[in-house]
């Protein structure tokens, strides 16, 4: 029974990977098995397909967002955009919610990883527009979300969200008495 299985499994497998890099223009981020694929979605809210739980304009920018591919059906997980943080994907495909969209990055998909389908968006459109847009908001929507934490460095540094867990955990993670006791022996 269990080669059976094993058959079917293999037969169930499309031999070769389809190729999505026709027309790509995405910049490479050196990232092991990154491919360039630019390909037609439609932008979903991959809790409501699982769930049925479907908050309107998929949950205001609550919720992670997906792409489910026009060519083959396959749910694909954009989880960074164009920016250097891997942060903002689903703040670029929110204005999009429900939408038919072309998308323009870089694909992830193998095996030896088990990365299947992970995403790196960099452009969006929707079908038939002719403007593509940058996929880089995300700093700009954080700024506007949090003005109280303006000023030089890195976003992250001034996160409220951040510093709340690191005043919590601190920085190792492991709580702030270990923190302590590992800058005094490292640092002093």
């Amino acid at each position: 029974m269990k080669r059976i299985l094993a058959i079917a499994a293999v037969l169930a497998t499309p031999a070769t990977a389809q190729d999505f890099s026709e027309g790509s223009e995405a910049k490479t981020w050196n990232l092991y098995a990154e491919q360039p694929a630019r390909f037609e979605a439609t932008v979903v809210d991959p809790l409501c397909l699982f769930t049925g739980d479907c908050p309107e304009n998929c949950g205001d920018g609550a919720r992670q967002l997906a792409l489910l591919r026009t060519a083959d059906d396959a749910l694909v997980l954009p989880l960074k955009n164009s920016q250097p943080a891997f942060t903002g994907a689903a703040n670029e495909l929110q204005p999009f919610c429900g939408k038919a969209v072309e998308v323009d990055g870089l694909m992830i998909d193998d095996p030896d990883l088990n990365a299947k389908n992970i995403y790196l968006v960099q452009k969006i459109r929707e079908v038939g527009a002719a403007e593509w847009t940058r996929a880089n908001r995300w700093t700009k929507d954080w700024a506007e979300a949090n003005p109280e934490a303006a000023g030089k460095g890195p976003w992250f540094r001034r996160d409220p969200r951040v510093k709340a867990e690191i005043a919590r955990e601190g920085y190792l993670g492991l709580g702030p008495d270990a923190d302590e006791a590992f800058i005094k022996e490292w640092f002093e």
